[in-house]
């Protein structure tokens, strides 16, 4: 808790209670683990510093190093391990001697009862990024971190008192996270990440941490799709879809909350598409809770501007209007894609394969008025092969077409897409292994569409 401390003091003082006398080892030294090793110079508290890193060129002048394929076998020389997300430690971290947490668990102790944290499989980053637009142009003392790209510790010289800390959760960012926000926002659970946790329940338990570990007193915004299946101990918000029974419900453009009603004028609303009106009913449920009114909400809706490779117009080429999606990882982001973009003549599918059941895309594809499905890389592959071998009844399979890569999928894209209609990038596929991330595969395909490379 604050406690009455000033911008970075309550964390400073937490890390070196934490740290006092101990062996430290910072695990992955990219944006967080730099923004870990900066905070913790200042405890001085500290017995022994080291960070382990696969890449050799990782490291500060005069601490250990230790890098190679072997960086992850030294975890048990030190007292605490201070780990980044997406590192994959080779047991369970309750296997080890010593105690393995993140900056993101010190950063939550100081700070918990300020902090809305929000998270899902899809929609985080628009919906913590519309949250905190609003807040911050309806006058509110706000920060925006996490996930989105900024470390926990490099918000804490910008939070007073009185910050609401706005903070996106990855599933990595969970998994061992033994603090719960005062405030947690649960958008959605799909199949995903399966490579590296193996199971949907081992999944679903790392997102679960986002409210498991609340108290009485604090409040819980729960899609109806992923409800929980005991009982909480923070007030349980349900946000329902159609459905009439819940806390909050989206029905058509209408946000009903308590007897506050809020029409989503489309006219005025950069965000398209049903999936994104249900996120910003979870983002006026919240904002409802800190004294927004229904003119600084509209407001703050109307200025917001859309993230990249979300859904983002790219341009207009030979009459086609082409969209990058390259955001989406699952089917069912491919399939709201299409849902919102019923002019879609030719859609591009397919990258990383991490394993996740493509069955209710393939089945929606069947019935979709999509003349053309370009499907690449190795889940494009797989999808055609299912398609194939398992689904007789599968619509019009002439509109399928197996490339190899993106370049050549866009380069069939202007072949064959009519004057008129839209042409979407949905991978529903990671990137991994083929580009760096999913705005370097967005990136490219702008690219490709205009001819830049």
């Amino acid at each position: 808790m604050f406690r009455g401390a000033r911008k970075e003091e309550a964390v400073i003082e937490a890390l070196k209670k934490l740290t006092e006398g101990k062996r430290v080892l910072i695990l992955g030294y990219g944006r967080e683990g730099k923004s870990t090793w900066k905070l913790l110079k200042k405890t001085n508290a500290f017995r022994e510093a080291a960070i382990a890193d696969k890449n050799p060129q990782a490291g500060e002048p005069g601490v250990r190093l230790i890098t190679g394929d072997g960086y992850l076998e030294h975890l048990e020389e030190f007292d605490l391990v201070f780990k980044s997300p997406g590192i994959v430690l080779p047991k369970p971290a309750g296997e080890y001697r010593c105690r393995i947490l993140s900056e993101t668990e010190v950063f939550f102790e100081a700070y918990r009862e300020q902090i809305v944290g929000v998270t899902g499989t899809k929609g985080k980053s628009t919906t913590v990024s519309l949250l905190y637009h609003i807040l911050k142009e309806a006058g509110r003392d706000c920060v925006l971190g996490g996930n989105i790209g900024i470390p926990a510790f490099d918000l804490a010289e910008s939070v007073d008192k009185d910050t609401i800390i706005v903070f996106e959760m990855s599933c990595h960012q969970l998994e061992y996270m033994t603090v719960s926000p005062k405030t947690a926002v649960l958008l959605n659970i799909h199949e995903e990440h399966l490579d590296h946790y193996g199971t949907m329940e081992k999944y679903v338990a790392a997102k679960e941490n986002i409210f498991r570990h609340q108290k009485p007193g604090d409040l819980f915004f729960c899609s109806e799709q992923c409800l929980p299946s005991g009982e909480t101990a923070g007030r349980l918000i349900r946000v329902g879809d159609g459905t009439k029974d819940a806390q909050i419900e989206l029905q058509g453009n209408e946000i009903c909350c308590g007897d506050r009603h809020f029409i989503i004028n489309p006219d005025t609303t950069p965000l398209m598409g049903h999936h994104n009106y249900y996120d910003i009913a979870f983002v006026y449920g919240i904002c409802c809770q800190y004294g927004i009114t229904d003119q600084e909400f509209a407001a703050g809706l109307a200025s917001f501007h859309t993230l990249p490779h979300r859904l983002q117009y790219v341009g207009t080429v030979n009459g086609v209007k082409y969209y990058d999606d390259s955001i989406s990882t699952i089917g069912d982001t491919t399939i709201q894609a299409l849902k919102t973009l019923p002019d879609t003549d030719t859609v591009l599918i397919g990258g990383m394969d991490r394993g996740i059941d493509y069955g209710d895309l393939i089945e929606y594809l069947s019935g979709a008025q999509v003349s053309h499905i370009i499907l690449m890389e190795q889940t494009g592959k797989r999808i055609y092969q299912e398609i194939m071998r398992y689904w007789p009844d599968f619509a019009g399979r002439e509109r399928l077409i197996l490339v190899d890569h993106l370049k050549t999928a866009v380069r069939r894209a202007k072949e064959v897409t009519r004057t008129g209609h839209s042409c979407v990038l949905s991978p529903a596929s990671a990137s991994y292994g083929i580009f760096k991330n999913f705005e370097e595969r967005g990136d490219a395909f702008a690219d490709y569409v205009f001819d830049r490379r």
